[in-house]
């Protein structure tokens, strides 16, 4: 129902024109172009894709990666040696013969997505934006910048922040010391792509809300309620996120979470008194 309902404010004066296949041949137009320019990212990445590999990928794993040296100076500076990141021998193996070769496939698509991210979601807006009132216009006006930004944010933090910690915690976590760590490469690939990507498409909590609270799903009231069993999940959630044992590993990683939570609650209290304000006009 709220699909059908949903499509016939998009066909606006049009809708007795355009059929349910209509919408659907629409919309594929929109996906089609968002796979095209997906495509043309990961074919540039896939030209350059050694350079990617040693300078972006694998930067993470090096002492001197930049992220590294700057949690090793704060460490120092509130004597938390656990800050330090000592994960200087990393290496990694594939025992499979193509497992190199899909490696290559899938860093090239996924970093297709994460630089196409913006126009992808562009495309889906337009198919989205014509549903909306003049008003919803205005309201979400700059709506792809700040997904953006969230977006990239999201990334950047899973890059700089989250990987270097996983990669330290996890080539340190020894049970034997005749137990060599020699992981395979697509298992930091697997992991790499979660918390970066992953984060990013996380750092979206505010959007999400936006859009349950405009079909009535969820109310500032609701997330305000539940707002020590979020903290609860949060926390569960950066524990994994980050499995150090440090207070400080998880601070970081618990922090950017909360904050989306309670930006999420001021969107849906910001989207209810929208709500209430145009249906007191219509009355």
């Amino acid at each position: 129902m709220a699909l059908l309902d949903f499509l016939k404010k998009r066909g606006g004066d049009s809708d007795e024109e355009m059929s349910f296949i209509d919408h659907l041949e629409v919309l594929r137009w929109h996906l089609i172009r968002s796979i095209i320019a997906i495509v043309i990212c990961a074919i540039l990445i896939f030209i350059y894709i050694n350079e990617i590999v040693d300078v972006i990928i694998m930067a993470p794993t090096k002492p001197n990666f930049i992220a590294a040296k700057w949690f090793c100076w704060l460490g120092q500076k509130l004597h938390i040696d656990s800050l330090c990141l000592n994960a200087s021998d990393v290496h990694f193996q594939e025992t499979a013969m193509t497992g190199q070769f899909i490696s290559s496939f899938t860093i090239a698509f996924v970093g297709g997505f994460i630089v196409a991210f913006p126009y992808v979601f562009w495309e889906l807006w337009k198919f989205v934006r014509p549903a909306l009132s003049d008003k919803e216009r205005r309201q979400t006006s700059g709506i792809i910048f700040w997904v953006a930004v969230l977006f990239f944010i999201g990334v950047l933090f899973g890059y700089f922040i989250l990987t270097p910690f996983m990669v330290n915690f996890y080539f340190n976590y020894k049970l034997s010391s005749q137990i060599a760590i020699v992981p395979l490469f697509s298992d930091y690939l697997e992991n790499l792509i979660y918390t970066t990507a992953g984060i990013g498409l996380l750092f979206q909590m505010p959007l999400l809300v936006l859009l349950l609270a405009k079909i009535g799903i969820v109310t500032a009231k609701f997330l305000r309620k539940y707002r020590r069993h979020a903290f609860v999940v949060i926390i569960t959630a950066a524990a994994i996120i980050t499995p150090s044992t440090d207070p400080f590993s998880l601070m970081i990683v618990t922090i950017p979470l909360y904050l989306l939570y309670e930006a999420s609650i001021s969107v849906a209290a910001k989207v209810q008194k929208a709500d209430k304000e145009q249906a007191e006009e219509w009355s």
